[in-house]
């Protein structure tokens, strides 16, 4: 709420960020609530993109670029690369395919030919509630590897973050989609999944990536390739189910 009021009084080269250390107020997909104690890396970043750009054009790939930025800030430090985060489409941070630690909520507001984008993340790194933390992932891995890898501060991991997605930014605005999904496919939890459409007994998919426009593509039986927004509908991980909302 605050940086919607200042973005817009901005030099446009200056760049804008809020960090909390917890949150009672913050906000997901759907109007859902999302709780964050103390522990979480929590912040709202402003930036901006032009209409007519790459990315400009595909304005839904940034919840994706995101999603990775904060894996890549983890698993891009050396000695951390096996650390199992990994993203769920379209807008979650997961530990494996197990359990959610972590989500991206973006809003933008087009105003002539720039699109203001205010990017929400938070991800749990210290608080092993209510789900897992990023800490727990590496005391976990120090004991079944025999390994000695330090424990990583909120701070510093919203730091990374923003750094890496930088240059996520830069490379999808060079090369579009194709510059960054081998490195997003690297690191999501649906290859070769199967799930179900619509309902329980719906019809069976396969989930085969995503488009052009960051959008889920799925295989239908005898149907062919069809993409899925997620403005209209929910993946439910722990039922392998993508229904209608």
């Amino acid at each position: 709420s605050l940086i919607g009021r200042l973005m817009l009084d901005l030099p446009e080269e200056m760049g804008l960020i809020a960090v909390a250390v917890r949150q009672t107020q913050g906000k997901g997909r759907g109007g859902n609530v999302w709780l964050s104690p103390v522990g979480c890396a929590l912040s709202t970043l402003h930036i901006t993109i032009p209409l007519h750009s790459n990315l400009g054009q595909r304005i839904p790939f940034i919840q994706h670029l995101v999603s990775l930025a904060v894996v890549e800030s983890v698993r891009s430090i050396p000695g951390y690369e096996d650390i199992e985060l990994r993203v769920k489409w379209p807008n979650d941070i997961y530990y494996s395919d197990l359990m959610k630690l972590g989500g991206v909520l973006v809003n933008s507001t087009l105003i002539e030919t720039t699109f203001h984008i205010l990017i929400g993340f938070g991800f749990n790194v210290n608080n092993s509630n209510p789900t897992i933390c990023i800490n727990d992932l590496i005391t976990k891995f120090n004991k079944e590897e025999g390994t000695k890898l330090k424990p990583l501060s909120a701070d510093c991991l919203i730091a990374r973050t923003v750094t890496v997605l930088e240059r996520l930014i830069d490379i999808f605005q060079e090369k579009g989609p194709n510059g960054i999904l081998p490195r997003y496919y690297k690191y999501w939890v649906h290859s070769g999944k199967q799930v179900r459409l619509h309902s329980e007994d719906g019809p069976t998919a396969w989930i085969v990536g995503i488009d052009d426009y960051g959008y889920l593509q799925v295989h239908e039986e005898g149907k062919g390739i069809e993409s899925v927004h997620p403005d209209g509908n929910s993946f439910d991980m722990l039922r392998n189910l993508i229904v209608p909302k």
